[in-house]
């Protein structure tokens, strides 16, 4: 199974990268999300609450980061486990993209699943899938327009440059497999449920 998509953001690159870098930003943006942690520099693990149509779980997963090009690319290999209700398996190719108008993200998701989702209906499943994706991307452009409010920019040309620096550096080195997982939990909830 395949699934390619493209999301315009009004920011630039490079803000987009570094607010998908933000733990709290990427739990309060991902559906269903409730639970986010780090195990490593390039593996993160999370819990997700999910419902298509008649099912519900709470589906456990693994995603870990490989290929990073900061602030370009990243691949992610993933894993995750909702129980009897299914479970899936995969690879997906995100890219960042500088425009005129913003950045721009896209994906290429091939995956495996199984399980009761697996049998649900593929016009159900796609609904679903382009509800959660929709969802994601909704909350992270309000939270990216939300902080580049007068009143943020102002607080943040304020910083000194130590502090910004330590900020960028801690903010570059967690950030591929942060923004590789926020976009990519959307997305695995359409995977774990095709």
């Amino acid at each position: 199974m395949e699934m390619r998509g493209r999301y315009l953001l009004p920011v630039s690159r490079d803000q987009a990268w570094e607010a998908l870098n933000d733990p709290e930003v990427l739990a309060a943006c991902i559906p269903g999300c409730e639970k986010l942690e780090l195990l490593s520099d390039d593996e993160l693990e999370a819990v997700l609450a999910l419902r298509v149509g008649p099912l519900s779980a709470t589906f456990k997963g693994r995603v870990h980061l490989l290929d990073r090009v900061r602030p370009e690319a990243y691949t992610l290999r993933f894993e995750g486990q909702g129980g009897a209700v299914g479970f899936g398996n995969g690879t997906a190719r995100v890219e960042l993209a500088q425009h005129a108008a913003g950045s721009e993200i896209s994906y290429t998701i091939q995956a495996k699943v199984g399980g009761k989702m697996a049998q649900m209906g593929q016009r159900l499943i796609d609904g679903v899938a382009k509800s959660l994706a929709e969802t994601f991307f909704q909350r992270l452009e309000q939270h990216l327009q939300a902080s580049t409010e007068p009143s943020t920019k102002l607080a943040s040309e304020t910083r000194t440059s130590a502090q910004a620096s330590t900020q960028t550096l801690e903010l570059s080195r967690r950030w591929a497999w942060l923004m590789g997982f926020g976009v990519a939990v959307g997305l695995l909830l359409w995977i774990w449920s095709a």
